[in-house]
């Protein structure tokens, strides 16, 4: 269809075009991209509907493997998304996760926090429009390619910009509070056995310095142990 030079050309999302101009064939062509998974805009000279364009997302590669192995640890996930409905349902299908879609910057906040009064919430994203939500997760987690913003908003990155990284992310940081743990269980535990025993006249001032040395040096022996964890594995 040949366009003149002088009409305005303008693209929308369907809900921004007047009921009226779209007839029923244009709704079906835009049911049945929606439904595949693309986000559909209208392309209209003037007031007069020339075109449809379908966008679409592509997931990471390593998406289903990331969600699988955070699946494995027992965290669910669900998907945000500024995407109409259609499409993130048939995405988060593909995935088997839950979504919310069609949300604004603000609305993944509130979606975020109404999450985070059930359960600890962490945030992924990249773009700014990821930041405010981020910020108000538990924990925000940044991709290392995304904005900066959204670098900076986060609490933590993921350097190498891959999903799959998440799940060990997340399993190292649980073997660290539980190593901070036995550490401090290790040291007061320790230090109380020889108060008593000293108290009592049993231990001497040479063995509760020697206590406190090898105490030092127990704990730094366990926390290097999370130097054995398994690494993931460089993408080839």
């Amino acid at each position: 269809m040949r366009v003149s030079s002088q009409a305005k050309i303008s693209v929308k999302a369907p809900a921004k075009i007047a009921p009226e101009a779209l007839n029923a064939d244009w709704r079906n062509q835009i049911h049945t991209l929606e439904s595949d998974g693309k986000t559909v805009v209208v392309v209209q000279e003037e007031t007069h509907i020339i075109g449809l364009l379908a966008l679409r997302d592509t997931l990471r590669a390593d998406t289903p493997q990331a969600i699988e192995a955070l699946r494995t640890l027992g965290i669910s996930c669900t998907m945000l998304t500024g995407d109409n409905p259609r499409s993130a349902a048939a995405i988060a299908a593909t995935l088997g996760i839950d979504y919310k879609a069609g949300l604004l910057p603000a609305d993944k906040v509130d979606a975020v926090r109404e999450m985070n009064q059930i359960h600890p919430t962490a945030m992924v994203g990249d773009g700014i429009n990821d930041a405010p939500a981020m910020k108000s997760a538990a924990i925000g987690i940044a991709m290392g390619g995304g904005s900066d913003v959204a670098l900076e908003t986060a609490d933590a990155a993921l350097t190498h910009n891959r999903l799959s990284e998440l799940a060990g992310m997340i399993r190292l940081s649980r073997a660290t509070r539980n190593n901070i743990r036995q550490n401090i269980t290790l040291a007061l535990g320790l230090k109380a056995i020889f108060l008593v025993t000293s108290l009592l006249g049993i231990t001497g001032l040479w063995l509760a310095v020697l206590d406190d040395s090898g105490a030092t040096a127990l704990m730094t022996a366990n926390a290097l142990r999370l130097l054995r964890r398994e690494k993931p594995q460089d993408a080839g």
